[in-house]
């Protein structure tokens, strides 16, 4: 049976086929990355565009370099079910949005729907526009409607309730309107610790849905890193990633890393829609 969410892959090699049989759970293949960014061109980015009255901030910034390189880099953007490999129809971010910054404060779970070929202000709109509609007093988005329903029910009900989804979504039969909805089945679980002034983590991944990559965006400070064999200060923010190592091989993820880095070294390059997404193998 066919996914609404993705299509099957089955030109990639036998390896590539096998090793989901091998590593069956998401937890059993997961790998961790670390990655330091130099931010003083972020911030003279940032600076720049509030003279041009144009309001952003570094989450803006990283989420559209990071739908620009998954409209490139088409295997980061991969996920397994059931021991079968796809590729994922849309680009997805979700993350956890707080209603306020403080320990009684709420949370509620974004997704963000890109076609690969926004520009960084595109990016901006969509993410503004969700995230408000999501802060919005009283109002509940289709996720947390979803979640607050499994939750009125009893608890055995819940546990069967969640398997009976994990097998539908196994078997290819889970429904459209939960997948669109899911913040479990996304590209990229992204974490903003850098809002609360927090240190980078490895996000651990979760055994349900498919999301494939997860980056934990820490705190901005200062640190020491070697310029022209001497030791300088930089501006600097780490990201801590964990990555399913089934979508796709070191290499491929190492340069796809280079190239976001690329793009927050100079975000201007942002603001040219992309015209040609690159397609995966069939």
């Amino acid at each position: 049976m066919k996914r609404y969410d993705g299509r099957r892959l089955k030109s990639v090699s036998p390896f590539d086929q096998l090793y989901p049989y091998l590593l069956t759970r998401r937890s059993e293949a997961q790998v961790f990355s670390k990655q330091v960014i130099y931010t003083d061109t972020i911030d003279a980015y940032i600076r720049q565009k509030r003279l041009e009255n144009i309001k952003l901030s570094y989450l803006h910034v990283f989420a559209a370099a990071y739908v620009r390189v998954f409209a490139q880099r088409p295997k980061l953007n991969r996920f397994v079910m059931n021991s079968r490999l796809y590729a994922r129809s849309g680009i997805f971010i979700s993350m956890v949005v707080k209603h306020a910054l403080d320990d009684e404060g709420t949370e509620t779970t974004v997704k963000f729907p890109f076609s690969g070929h926004e520009n960084i202000f595109d990016v901006i709109d969509v993410m503004n526009r969700i995230i408000g509609e999501a802060k919005k007093p009283g109002v509940q988005d289709d996720a947390d409607k979803l979640v607050a329903r499994l939750m009125s029910m009893p608890g055995f009900t819940k546990k069967a309730l969640i398997s009976f989804i994990k097998f539908l979504d196994r078997h290819n039969m889970l429904p459209r309107n939960i997948l669109e909805v899911s913040p479990f089945h996304t590209t990229l679980f992204l974490t903003y610790l850098k809002s609360i002034n927090t240190d980078y983590v490895y996000h651990h991944p979760y055994n349900i849905g498919t999301s494939g990559i997860f980056a934990a965006i820490g705190k901005t400070g200062k640190m020491p890193a070697a310029e022209n064999d001497s030791a300088v200060v930089r501006n600097c923010c780490e990201i801590g990633y964990t990555f399913d190592d089934r979508i796709c091989d070191g290499l491929y993820l190492a340069n796809s890393l280079t190239l976001f880095r690329k793009y927050l070294d100079n975000p201007y390059l942002l603001e040219t829609p992309l015209k040609e997404i690159t397609e995966d193998v069939k």
